[in-house]
C-alpha cells in the first residue's frame, strides 16, 4: 500500500508539474499509458477482455473519467496535496449514495465523522486565504463523481475481474480524451515528455499495488493506510513547488483525513 500510494503522489505531481499542458491532453497520456500496461497484463494472464457485466463497467469509466478529468483542472487552481487530501471526501458521497441506490445503512457515529471532514472543509475555505473557490468546486465536484464511482464497482462485484473493469475505463479516458485534446494540442518540450509517458505508469502501479496490498492483508489494517498519499504528495509539493500551507490548511486537512480514517475502521467493524 505504500508502493501504491507514493506511485499515485509522483503521478500527482507529474500533473501538476504539467501545467502548461491541456487538461485532456494529460488524460490522453495517462490513460493511453495504463491502457498499454493493463491490456497486456490482461492478455498474458489470459483474462476474458470483454467482461460480463459491460454496461456497468462502461458507466463507471465515464463516471471516472468525469472524476479524473475534474481532478486534474483542479490542480491549475489548488495546491496538489489540498486538492488530493479534498478528493478524498469521496466515500462520504459513496457511503450516502450507498444508503439510496443499494439499501446499506450508516452507523450514527459515521454522520459525525462525515460532518466533521465537511467543517475542515470549511475551516480550509474559510480562513486560508490559497484556496481557489473555483478548484474547490472542481475537486467538490470530482469527489461526487468519484462517490457514484465506487458505487457502480460495487453493483459490478466480483463478477468481473479488477484489470477489467479498470481497462474499460482506460480505453473510454484514451478515445475521449484523445478527441478533446486534438483542437487544443500542446507539444510538450523537454522533461514534459517523460512526465507524460510516466502517468500511466505512475498510475498503473498505484492500482496493481493497491489491488495486492488488499489482497493479502485485512481491509481495515490496509484501507487507512491509503492516507499516506496526502503525507507524500504535500511532502513532495512543498519541497518541489514551493507550496505554502498556513496553519489553517494543517487543521483543516488532518480534520478531513482523520475523520475519513475513523470511518473507515468504524465502516469495517
Amino acid at each position: 500500500m505504500t508502493i501504491s500510494t507514493f506511485s499515485f503522489a509522483l503521478m500527482n505531481v507529474s500533473v501538476k508539474y504539467l501545467d502548461r499542458i491541456p487538461t485532456f491532453q494529460i488524460v490522453f497520456f495517462r490513460c493511453f499509458g495504463s491502457l498499454v500496461l493493463a491490456t497486456t497484463y490482461i492478455l498474458l494472464k489470459g483474462i476474458p477482455i470483454f467482461g460480463i457485466k459491460r454496461r456497468l463497467m462502461l458507466l463507471r469509466a465515464v463516471l471516472g473519467l468525469t472524476a479524473m478529468s475534474l481532478f486534474f483542472f483542479s490542480l491549475k487552481y489548488l495546491n496538489v496535496g489540498t486538492a488530493v487530501s479534498l478528493r478524498y471526501i469521496a466515500p462520504i458521497f459513496a457511503a450516502v449514495f450507498a444508503v439510496f441506490f443499494l439499501r446499506e445503512k450508516l452507523k450514527k457515529i459515521q454522520w459525525l465523522f462525515f460532518l466533521t471532514a465537511f467543517a475542515g472543509v470549511l475551516v480550509l475555505k474559510g480562513f486560508d486565504g490559497n484556496i481557489n473557490t473555483v478548484g474547490l468546486a472542481l475537486i467538490l465536484t470530482a469527489s461526487v463523481f468519484s462517490g457514484m464511482v465506487y458505487v457502480v464497482i460495487r453493483k459490478i462485484g466480483v463478477s468481473d475481474h479488477p484489470a477489467v473493469v479498470v481497462n474499460y475505463f482506460m480505453f473510454v479516458g484514451t478515445v475521449i480524451g484523445g478527441l478533446l485534446a486534438i483542437s487544443v494540442w500542446v507539444r510538450p518540450l523537454g522533461f514534459e515528455w517523460m512526465f507524460l509517458l510516466l502517468l500511466g505508469v505512475f498510475g498503473f502501479m498505484g492500482q496493481l499495488y493497491m489491488t495486492k496490498a488488499f489482497q493479502i492483508a485485512k481491509t481495515n489494517l490496509v484501507a487507512p493506510l491509503k492516507y499516506i498519499e496526502v503525507i507524500f504528495t504535500i511532502s513532495i509539493g512543498v519541497i518541489w513547488f514551493q507550496e505554502a500551507y498556513t496553519i489553517y490548511s494543517f487543521i483543516g486537512l488532518l480534520m478531513i483525513i482523520s475523520a475519513l480514517v475513523l470511518n473507515t475502521l468504524v465502516k469495517k467493524d
